[in-house]
């Protein structure tokens, strides 16, 4: 028997554990590892090579869009699943951007989420049909010069000093972390506030906080 092998990348232990439950039921699905966040999603994805990667937008440190880009450049046959509470248009759009095969939200049922499991598996696409709509709508609208989400207009870097920023760290912090110069992450900082037109850090942490970069509850 060929099992799909299934890494879970979510930062909340009762919500990896109880998907890690549902899997275990169905015989050829074997979870073979977990990611407390982006960082630790990269590096479980290079060691333990999964088929499909179960992957929470709202991560510490490095969230789930950015972890999607990063190992969807290492490894392009890697099956991305999208596993959010997030419903918003933007979300769905910038997951697919970001090269995800399919979306589901939280509140899915166990029924759906094999489902969507064994569809990415076969290199297929899967939305649940709240997020087909939303694409739908972005599409729709985009094709009318509607405005595109600023998000999308950040570089990968800038996103992440971002999401740093909204985690509260320090200049120096973040620095260290992404192995830069002060002075470099004071540029990414400042190009950020101009792209966005926000210009304090509280601003900047509430916009990351909408976008789903961070966890409110965090």
């Amino acid at each position: 028997m060929i099992r799909t092998r299934i890494l879970i990348a979510e930062d909340h232990s009762l919500v990896r554990q109880g998907v890690r439950s549902l899997l275990a039921m169905i015989v050829d699905f074997e979870v073979v590892g977990e990611a407390v966040n982006g960082r630790d999603a990269l590096r479980l994805i290079r060691e333990l090579a999964p088929d499909v990667v179960l992957m929470d937008i709202s991560m510490p440190e490095l969230n789930g869009l950015d972890a999607t880009v990063r190992a969807l450049h290492d490894q392009p046959n890697l099956k991305v699943l999208v596993v959010s509470m997030h419903a918003t248009e933007a979300h769905v759009v910038e997951a697919l951007r970001a090269g995800a095969a399919g979306y589901v939200l939280k509140d899915a049922d166990a029924g759906e989420l094999e489902r969507a499991i064994r569809a990415v598996a076969r290199g297929e696409r899967y939305l649940t049909p709240a997020a087909s709509r939303h694409a739908v709508e972005y599409v729709k609208h985009a094709g009318h010069g509607e405005h595109v989400p600023a998000a999308e207009a950040l570089s990968p870097r800038q996103r992440e000093v971002l999401q740093l920023i909204a985690e509260g760290k320090s200049t120096r912090d973040i620095a260290a972390r992404l192995n830069l110069s002060v002075k470099t992450v004071e540029t990414h900082r400042a190009q950020l506030m101009q792209r966005l037109e926000i210009y304090d850090v509280a601003g900047l942490t509430r916009y990351a906080l909408r976008i789903g970069l961070v966890d409110p509850e965090r």
